[in-house]
């Protein structure tokens, strides 16, 4: 999975919190920190559903995108990705299981244990 740009971040960002499908249009009106024109919005856009994070549908004359996957999904395939890039896949994991907190070591364990079952 290849990584998002800043604006690509920031339009994923928007697509994720609405929950549902969005033009092109919505999606511009609600990056208000930046004057883009609408053909940028567009571009980015489609540049997200070749790379496979958004799906499209037709409306009429516009295009409805929403997100492929959830947030989550994304974040755990960056993790995953993250583990590939090590000589040495144990010591990476036992790093990140000392630094998360006693809160998240246990959604950790529940989720190990639901696994086994």
């Amino acid at each position: 999975m290849k990584g998002l740009g800043e604006l690509e971040r920031s339009i994923m960002d928007i697509l994720w919190a609405e929950r549902g499908s969005m033009t092109a249009r919505e999606v511009g009106r609600l990056i208000a920190d930046r004057d883009l024109a609408p053909t940028t919005v567009m571009t980015v856009l489609d540049r997200l559903t070749r790379k496979g994070f958004l799906t499209r549908v037709r409306d009429g004359r516009a295009w409805r995108y929403e997100p492929a996957a959830s947030r989550d999904a994304y974040v755990a395939e960056l993790m995953l990705e993250a583990l590939e890039m090590t000589g040495d896949r144990s010591a990476a994991l036992q790093r990140f299981a000392q630094a998360v907190s006693g809160s998240e070591a246990e959604i950790l364990r529940r989720a190990l244990t639901e696994l086994e079952e």
